[in-house]
């Protein structure tokens, strides 16, 4: 499977959510139930769960630190980021008010 690249990210034109993080992580597993729910009331929305760790570029260029990092994306321009989100109210709030 070949991974996504910063360039793909940085030329979609799709509103994105990038999901980093790892199946081995205990902060991502938790977080899960909340980032369904919210993603599940944004149906247009495109969702990428991206397996990061050591040695991925498309992390690195996003300069994610701690797992899970949800960042929204449009038009290829970073606008919100969540970093090890204990709620959908924080999830939520990446979106500015966006409705996709």
């Amino acid at each position: 499977m070949n991974e996504l690249t910063r360039e793909e990210i940085d030329a979609s034109t799709q509103p994105t959510v990038l999901e980093f993080g790892a199946s081995w992580c205990g902060y991502c597993q938790s977080a899960q139930r909340d980032i369904t729910a919210v993603m599940s009331k944004r149906p247009g929305l495109r969702h990428i769960k991206v397996e990061d760790g050591k040695g991925k570029p498309l992390g690195r260029s996003f300069q994610v630190k701690l797992w899970p990092t949800l960042v929204y994306i449009e038009k290829g321009v970073e606008v919100g980021r969540v970093v090890r989100p204990a709620s959908t109210a924080e999830i939520e709030a990446i979106f500015g008010g966006a409705k996709s």
